[in-house]
């Protein structure tokens, strides 16, 4: 049995609790293709923090601490400030709060870009300090070297390819990629190159639609898609975006709510009470024993 932290509301302390479930591996998630098909597809959102992962962890089949957070938390421009240390704070937080879902952790930028070498003193430190069971890296046949090098050493990684954040101002924006004959090409070739060198499963981003379905159709490991096509072996979006937090997100994701809106109305109402000194009212207070 497998073991989740649940927040005591009274201390605002997260406390061990078990759970009913054992968590899924890399080994599950890699069964679930099964002779080029995916019956049922996969379910990933990301995640940065213990309750948010508690409360998708029900939901998903894995979740992933994507360096996304650099925006998402930190404000910052894009994912290149992120450092290891960050993915690492986040990547245990989210360990901590689940205790079904696969919890993959991002590779920053500049910590397995070097040398193979390189990345397993990064992955394996990532692996020792969150607990998490895989790590993430972008790049297709570049980094086939390293995807074996941290495979055959014990560290499960799922690939990226198509359009990689990490690679932006090499890239020259965020636009799909694969419209030339050459870049499709690549990005084919790029697929298979991660999955002969050990990935368990590979991220495809914003690419033009037919090279999603090849590359899912062609690999033997599950494809997970952003931006895509629903015909990927499974699916990943930002969590913020999904829930309206942001007023303008990538033409590729749907928001199913609008979580922004309610915070802010919700801000609006306690201020209004709170400057009417409407709040706190007898219920929030402690009166005298009569």
């Amino acid at each position: 049995m497998s073991t989740t932290f649940q927040l005591d509301t009274s201390t605002s302390r997260a406390n061990p609790t078990p759970a009913p479930m054992k968590r899924l591996t890399v080994p599950a998630i890699m069964r679930r293709k099964f002779e080029g098909k995916t019956e049922q597809p996969l379910v990933m959102l990301t995640a940065y923090t213990a309750r948010q992962a508690q409360l998708l962890d029900p939901h998903c089949d894995m979740l992933l601490v994507g360096d996304s957070l650099g925006q998402v938390i930190y404000g910052l421009p894009s994912s290149l400030q992120v450092t290891l240390d960050m993915m690492i704070a986040h990547g245990a937080a989210v360990v901590r709060g689940s205790y079904h879902s696969l919890v993959i952790v991002d590779m920053p930028f500049g910590s397995y870009q070097q040398s193979p070498e390189q990345a397993f003193a990064s992955a394996s430190r990532v692996m020792a300090e969150t607990g998490c069971a895989a790590v993430k890296l972008e790049g297709g046949a570049a980094m086939a070297e390293t995807i074996t090098f941290l495979v055959e050493r014990g560290i499960p990684v799922m690939a990226h390819v198509g359009l990689t954040p990490q690679a932006v101002n090499t890239l020259g924006g965020y636009m799909a990629r694969g419209r030339s004959q050459q870049e499709h090409e690549k990005i084919i070739s790029d697929g298979q190159a991660v999955q002969d060198a050990g990935a368990f499963a590979v991220v495809i981003e914003g690419v033009i639609e037919p090279i999603a379905i090849a590359l899912t159709q062609t690999l033997e490991i599950p494809t997970i898609g952003i931006g895509a096509s629903a015909q990927c072996d499974g699916q990943v979006l930002v969590t913020e975006d999904m829930l309206g937090m942001f007023e303008r997100v990538p033409r590729f994701v749907k928001r199913y709510n609008e979580i922004a809106d309610l915070i802010s109305e919700t801000a609006a109402k306690y201020a209004e009470e709170v400057r009417a000194r409407a709040f706190p009212g007898e219920e929030q207070t402690y009166q005298p024993k009569k």
